[in-house]
This record gives structure tokens, C-alpha cells and sequence, in this order.
């Protein structure tokens, strides 16, 4: 399957390195920066293939292609939704980095267009691939739980001003948002997901309290109220001293108790239920290791887009698992903004919406 990498910047690695690992053919990939093309390709000893083509123009890349099947997008987050719909127009199954979109509107535009086209996109939100993960999905399933309580993500994170100045796009309204949208949102759709996806209300507050060289929030809480009854809470920020804490969800139910942690809910903290069986004991304790907090999902999130692609279904993680992550931040946004509980779901709102939130 032939494919290509749009955006070369600090998650790119992970792109390539799914892409190798699936043994796509490499066709091409771009950024406007062509020292990052080589760079990347150089991390995974392929600097010196010649038939990957250097581009710093996507749509002249793809118009010498006509025979891309996919495309991942792993460029700045504004730019994701033009960038998906032009490969969409084009025919071209996508992969795009979250989020998605920075608007509601963007991600419907999305939808639909790849509906009209016939084409498969897939929102990477690649820690649902964590192996932690994918076994407390599955007790979910099988009806482990119970009826569910509540359940609660915190993403601790650390971001320091280094980070902000290697790409003046970040924490930027227009091309990223803040610590919900960038860093968050992973732990912010495993939430939803887990806890029935359909939200009834959400109130968020969002602050800024040491990174004020940026437009958007450092921290960001919520409680959201889901319509079967269950509570979330959100907890997200990048203030915490001196480096990454960690990426914990919780899920309580009545006849179940896990805690999914580490650095990016790559762990299997606590792990109660009611009918514990002998399988069980493998999961306490279970660590999968990583080399970032980005975890290893990405060549499995790959792998599934491929075989939804060769067998006409949809990918693990659409486009609407895509657009329901990119609601609930906007949705917790709002709610600060206007300082009120907000019902969902929401049809119009746009990260923009917050252009001088906290001054700038």
C-alpha cells in the first residue's frame, strides 16, 4: 500500500516508524521545512532511499501521485482539516493526528466529505491501542463493571517554555489550543469512551497560571455528566514540576475498580472485580514499556487503518471518535468561558471562539 507523511515535525517518528512497521511502501513525505523530511527519514536509517520523494508542497506531492492510498497528517493542528479534506477530495484515506480538527464544523466537513468519496479516516488517537487499554475495553464490553459510578482521567504534565519556542504555532488559538487540546485530549477521549460517550452536560474552568507567554489555558478541570447516569471529572494541565507525572484514568464501577496509569495509561495500576478469574492475575501490575509518552499505539492504529481500507469497514478509531474528543474539549472551553454548565451536544464552536481568553 502506497503512503505518505505530511508534517515532519516531533511526532512524526512515530508515523514512519508505524509505516515501516506494517511494510507500507513509502512514497513521499512533506513539510515546508524540507530539513525535517531528511531528518526524520534519518532516525529510521532511510535517508538514503531514493524513490521517497522529498516535498515542501503537499498538493503538488499528491498531484504527482495519483496512487496514494494513504496519507497520515501529522502537521500543526490547524492546519489538519484543510490538509484532510484536500486528500479526502482527492480520494485518499487519511490518518489524522489529534485533534482532528479545531472546529466542529471542520471535523463535520470531514465526515461527510470522506462518507461522499468512499474514503476511510482514522483520528489517531493511538493510546485506545495500549495494551492496559484494550483489556479494561474489553471487561467494559463483557459487562465487568457493572453499572459505572464515575470514572476520572489526570494528565500531569510538564511543558516548559523550551518546548513553546521550538514551533511558534503552539499554544496558539488558531494552530493548537492549550493543555486540553494538545497534551490532554489522549486522556480526554479514553474518558469519554470508556464512560458511554453520550454527555448530557459538562462544567470545565480553565486557567493560566505560569505559562502567560501563550494565548490558551495551562490548566483545565471539569465535571461532565454522562446520560447513563455515570460522572466524569477532567483533570488536565502542563504545570507540573519538574517533568511528566503521569496519565491516569480511573474507572469505578459497581461490581469493578480499575486504575490505568504510568506516563500515558501504559500501566495496570489496580485491577478489582467482583468475578475475578484466573486471567486476572496477569493484568494486576501489567506495564507495557515505552520509549515517549506517546506510547507504541501508533503501528497498531496503522495496522487497523490498513485492513479497514482492504476490507471496506470502518477504522477502530473514525472520524466520529475523532470529532466526540475535539466536542468535549470545546465543550469544557465554552463552559469556562461563559462560566456555566453547558448542555451537549454542541453543533458550532471553534477554537478560535477563544481568540483573547487570557489577554493575548
Amino acid at each position: 500500500m502506497k503512503y505518505a507523511l505530511i508534517g515532519c515535525g516531533r511526532i512524526s517518528t512515530n508515523h514512519i516508524k508505524a509505516a515501516v512497521a506494517n511494510k507500507l511502501e513509502i512514497v513521499a513525505v512533506c513539510d515546508v521545512i524540507k530539513e525535517r523530511t531528511d531528518e526524520v527519514l534519518a532516525k529510521h536509517g532511510l535517508e538514503n532511499v531514493q524513490s521517497i520523494i522529498h516535498y515542501t508542497d503537499y498538493k503538488k506531492m499528491i498531484s504527482e501521485h495519483s496512487d496514494l492510498q494513504l496519507i497520515s497528517i501529522a502537521t500543526e493542528s490547524g492546519k489538519h482539516a484543510e490538509i484532510a479534506l484536500y486528500c479526502i477530495e482527492n480520494g485518499i484515506n487519511v490518518i489524522i493526528e489529534k485533534p482532528m480538527a479545531m472546529s466542529l464544523a471542520d471535523a463535520d466537513k470531514i465526515i461527510a466529505l470522506a462518507k461522499e468519496k468512499g474514503v476511510k479516516v482514522s483520528a489517531c488517537h493511538q493510546n485506545r491501542f495500549n495494551i492496559a487499554v484494550q483489556k479494561t475495553r474489553l471487561a467494559l464490553e463483557q459487562g465487568r463493571f457493572g453499572k459505572m459510578s464515575h470514572g476520572s482521567i489526570h494528565v500531569r504534565w510538564n511543558r516548559n517554555k523550551d518546548y513553546y519556542e521550538q514551533a511558534k504555532w503552539r499554544g496558539t488559538w488558531a494552530q493548537d489550543g492549550g493543555a486540553l487540546m494538545n497534551q490532554c485530549i489522549h486522556g480526554i477521549d479514553l474518558l469519554r469512551w470508556m464512560m458511554g460517550d453520550e454527555i448530557e452536560e459538562v462544567y470545565g474552568v480553565t486557567k493560566q497560571q505560569f505559562h502567560n507567554y501563550l494565548e490558551c489555558e495551562d490548566i483545565g478541570m471539569a465535571v461532565v455528566k454522562f446520560k447513563n447516569g455515570a460522572i466524569g471529572t477532567i483533570e488536565g494541565t502542563t504545570n507540573v514540576y519538574p517533568k511528566n507525572l503521569e496519565e491516569t484514568l480511573y474507572l469505578f464501577g459497581e461490581k469493578g475498580t480499575v486504575k490505568l496509569g504510568g506516563k500515558s495509561t501504559n500501566a495496570i495500576d489496580v485491577w478489582d472485580f467482583a468475578d475475578e478469574g484466573e486471567t486476572d492475575k496477569a493484568n494486576k501490575g501489567l506495564f507495557e514499556e515505552t520509549i515517549n509518552v506517546y506510547g507504541n499505539g501508533h503501528t497498531s492504529l496503522f495496522a487497523d487503518m490498513i485492513e479497514a481500507i482492504e476490507k471496506g469497514r470502518e477504522p477502530y478509531v473514525d472520524a466520529v471518535a475523532g470529532r466526540n474528543a475535539l466536542e468535549l474539549v470545546l465543550a469544557v472551553y465554552k463552559s469556562a468561558a461563559e462560566n456555566t454548565a453547558l448542555k451537549l451536544p454542541l453543533k458550532q464552536c471553534s477554537s478560535l471562539d477563544f481568540t483573547g481568553r487570557f489577554g493575548k
